[in-house]
C-alpha cells in the first residue's frame, strides 16, 4: 500500500473520530433525539456526510456508543499500565463509566428496535470494559490501596444501578453515590 493511500485512510479515520466525538458531545448536551443539523455543525461538516457513514439515527447512535466504549477502554488500559495514583486512576475512569451511562439517555428507544444491536452493545460494554475495571482494580489492590477480591464485573453493574434514572431525576446525583460505593472499595 502506498504512503498516499495509508495517509488517506489515517486522516480519514480521523475525520470519523472528529465526527462520532462531536455527536457524543451533542447527544450529551442535548440528548440522543438532538437534530442531525447540530451533529453536522458541531463537526464542521455537512448532514449529507453524516447520511452517508450512518443512514440512521440508530447507526449514529450505535456508533458514537461503541467509540466511546472504545475511548473508555483505551483510557483505563493506559492509567492501569501506568499505576500512578492506582485508587485515584480507578475512581477517575468509573466517573467516566458513570458520566457515559448517565448521558446515555435515549438510547434504548434509539436502538429498540433491534434487540440484536441491544445485546451486542451490551456484549461490547462487557467485552471491553469488564477487563479495563479489572486491571484498574488489580493495580489499586496491588498497591495495597485496595480490599482485594472485588469482582470487577459486579463493580460495574452496580455503578450502573445507580446511575438508573439518574437524567430524568435534577435531584438524583449519580456521581455522589458511585463515590460513597468506591470508599468502600477502600483498603482498611
Amino acid at each position: 500500500m502506498s504512503g498516499t493511500t495509508r495517509s488517506r485512510r489515517a486522516d480519514a479515520e480521523r475525520s470519523l473520530a472528529a465526527l462520532l466525538a462531536a455527536a457524543a458531545d451533542v447527544f450529551v448536551a442535548d440528548g440522543v433525539n438532538a437534530p442531525v443539523r447540530a451533529v453536522a455543525a458541531r463537526a464542521g461538516v455537512g448532514v449529507g456526510t453524516i447520511y452517508r457513514h450512518f443512514p440512521t439515527r440508530a447507526d449514529l447512535v450505535v456508533a458514537v456508543y461503541r467509540h466511546q466504549v472504545e475511548e473508555l477502554a483505551a483510557s483505563g488500559a493506559a492509567a492501569a499500565a501506568a499505576a500512578v495514583a492506582p485508587l485515584d486512576d480507578l475512581r477517575r475512569w468509573v466517573h467516566r463509566f458513570t458520566d457515559f451511562l448517565v448521558t446515555k439517555h435515549g438510547l434504548a428507544s434509539a436502538v429498540s428496535t433491534d434487540d440484536a444491536t441491544s445485546g451486542a452493545l451490551h456484549a461490547l460494554l462487557v467485552e471491553r470494559l469488564v477487563p479495563t475495571c479489572g486491571a484498574l482494580l488489580d493495580a489499586a489492590e496491588s498497591a495495597g490501596l485496595a480490599r482485594p477480591g472485588t469482582d470487577p464485573y459486579q463493580l460495574l453493574r452496580g455503578v450502573g444501578n445507580l446511575c438508573i434514572g439518574a437524567e430524568g431525576d435534577p435531584r438524583y446525583d449519580a456521581r455522589r453515590l458511585v463515590d460513597l460505593l468506591l470508599d468502600g472499595l477502600r483498603h482498611p
